[in-house]
């Protein structure tokens, strides 16, 4: 009994070690300075090609130099740097019928030249069914693979009109997709029964622009060649619709609240010096229109070496399950989940499964593109997304967070990490999607 007491009293004092470590790297006043600077004003809303999103990555990238970290093996930076072509109208024609079409009642996706041309001989005309589900119809369209004028019922006009402002965006494409002849574009009319006449011609400006992810390392020891990685993704919106004369929108929950942890995480484990597996931690750019930081990343990785990876998403207030509490996207794809509580037995804190199946979560973030592939990545979160009303809006703002939140889910996830990091365990696999 002495010994079992000993023994007992000996953990104790270890976890109670632990606490004062972890609350001494990753204080209230290190989280306040990572996430007041990333949603400040001045960052502009941190959007993808702008001198906000820049300005965000060069102060990433300080903070990773005053850890210690390194960059990816080959990369002499800690920017992950590679190249998108921003495809952007300059004019837009649609005559149905001799008759031009108004702005107002267009909407347009797949233009990725600087010039084109529709009418009869390339491409077909469809109906929407208004007798059935507006979104669910768009999604077919936008997988038929082929040039279309779509008729819209005047009966989804208030649908049309919230799409309209996400598809009137620049389109993003890869090189080998620019001028290429088998794009597909689709043309959304509101307002149309019929078109027996069409002709359609649009003219873009096409500009190769730079995109980055910020990336540092923390080598690994016995198995060096085992990575886990953390990250979080910096981009946000940029300028918005004004409300009440604030336009910026600062994103401080999405997801300046995960770049935060992703960073303080690096501090902590780099103070610490025991990791046997390599960490990476990064920063994605882009996961707003299009996941393009991450599935970029992934691709330069051999997934079979990725044991975990823990993204972190909008952690800047309670989650539906109260306090000191978080859910894990796709919890039942692999042990991932079942590993972390594990290791917070003893704890206040406990990781639910996703209570939001319905939204899709697990496939929405930039977790994603390595899930995809089969390795146990996961995104972190404790966001009420069902009801959550200054989600992509301007009033997600550094005084909308709830700080001891923050503060309180990445200790959970340093000291749940531990023994994937450490090399004890190691998740079990996701099965991979078909391509």
């Amino acid at each position: 009994m002495k010994k079992i007491l000993f023994f007992t009293l000996v953990g104790m004092t270890s976890l109670q070690l632990k606490a004062q470590n972890i609350d001494k790297i990753i204080t209230r006043e290190y989280t306040d300075h990572l996430i007041k600077t990333l949603s400040a004003d001045d960052m502009q809303g941190r959007a993808t090609f702008t001198p906000g999103i820049d300005k965000a990555a060069t102060f990433i990238e300080s903070e990773f130099k005053k850890i210690g970290l390194q960059p990816l093996p080959g990369e002499k930076t800690f920017r992950q740097t590679f190249y998108k072509y921003q495809v952007s109208p300059l004019t837009t024609s649609v005559k149905i019928d001799g008759q031009e079409i108004a702005p107002e009642n267009l909407m347009v996706s797949g233009v990725t030249s600087e010039s084109i041309t529709l009418d009869q001989s390339n491409t077909t005309v469809v109906k929407l069914d208004p007798e059935k589900p507006f979104v669910a119809q768009l999604r077919t369209m936008m997988g038929a693979g082929k040039n279309q004028v779509v008729l819209v019922d005047r009966k989804f006009a208030d649908l049309f009109n919230r799409y309209k402002g996400y598809f009137g965006k620049p389109e993003i494409v890869d090189e080998k997709e620019v001028n290429a002849t088998t794009s597909a574009v689709q043309v959304f009319v509101l307002g149309k029964d019929a078109a027996t006449d069409f002709s359609a011609t649009f003219k873009s400006k096409v500009d190769k622009m730079p995109l980055f992810n910020v990336a540092g390392v923390i080598p690994g020891k016995s198995k060096a060649k085992e990575m886990v990685i953390f990250s979080g993704h910096y981009d946000h919106l940029g300028f918005l619709k004004p409300v009440d004369g604030d336009s910026i929108a600062n994103g401080a929950d999405d997801d300046a609240s995960g770049t935060t942890a992703m960073i303080a995480l690096a501090k902590y484990y780099k103070a610490q010096k025991k990791n046997e597996r390599t960490l990476i931690f990064v920063a994605f750019t882009a996961e707003e229109i299009g996941g393009y930081g991450a599935k970029y990343f992934s691709a330069k990785l051999n997934p079979d070496d990725v044991v975990a990876m823990f993204n972190i998403e909008m952690i800047g207030k309670d989650s539906k399950f109260g306090k000191n509490t978080a859910f894990i996207t796709g919890y039942e794809r692999s042990d991932f989940g079942k590993i972390l509580q594990k290791n917070l037995a003893g704890t206040e804190f406990t990781f639910h499964p996703d209570p939001y199946p319905d939204q899709n979560l697990f496939y929405r973030s930039d977790n994603a593109a390595l899930a995809a592939l089969g390795v146990p990545a996961h995104t972190i979160s404790t966001d009420k997304i069902d009801i959550d009303k200054l989600y992509h809006s301007v009033k997600d703002e550094y005084s909308s967070l709830d700080v001891d939140n923050i503060l309180s889910t990445i200790k959970a996830i340093a000291k749940s990490a531990t023994s994937i990091v450490n090399g004890t365990d190691t998740p079990t696999r996701i099965p991979k999607l078909k391509q």
